[in-house]
């Protein structure tokens, strides 16, 4: 089975950073859409950034845009979230997911999207 492990949530000051990791296990991602979501209390899960190796794309969130960062390593086969200048209001449980069709990163910025795996979530909390 696919499996997918998010991990490098941490509780941060406003204005810090933090890495999130996306580590895959039997499948590549090469062929995939992988995306970052989030979701805040009481809030649906939402899209903030995708990255399709396909054809080397990144989609971020505009609330992210200019602070998150989201790259992958082919040989660790792992894709990052790097999040700096962390507000209050990125707090939230982070998940990793990817789908089978490389085209779908538009389609899951600032919404839910059905992908068709999930990693469990990792929590992030920024402090004011």
């Amino acid at each position: 089975d696919v499996q997918l492990q998010a991990s490098g949530g941490d509780l941060v000051q406003a204005g810090g950073s933090l890495r999130l990791s996306c580590a895959a296990s039997r499948f590549s991602f090469d062929d995939y859409a992988i995306g970052w979501f989030r979701q805040a209390p009481g809030k649906e899960r939402e899209g903030v950034s995708c990255i399709s190796n396909s054809d080397d794309s990144t989609h971020y969130e505009d609330s992210v845009k200019g602070r998150f960062t989201i790259s992958s390593d082919g040989a660790k086969n792992t894709v990052y979230l790097q999040m700096n200048s962390l507000k209050p209001e990125d707090t939230a449980v982070y998940y990793c997911a990817a789908d089978s069709a490389p085209s779908s990163c538009p389609y899951l910025i600032g919404r839910y999207y059905g992908m068709d795996y999930w990693g469990k979530g990792t929590q992030v909390t920024v402090s004011s």
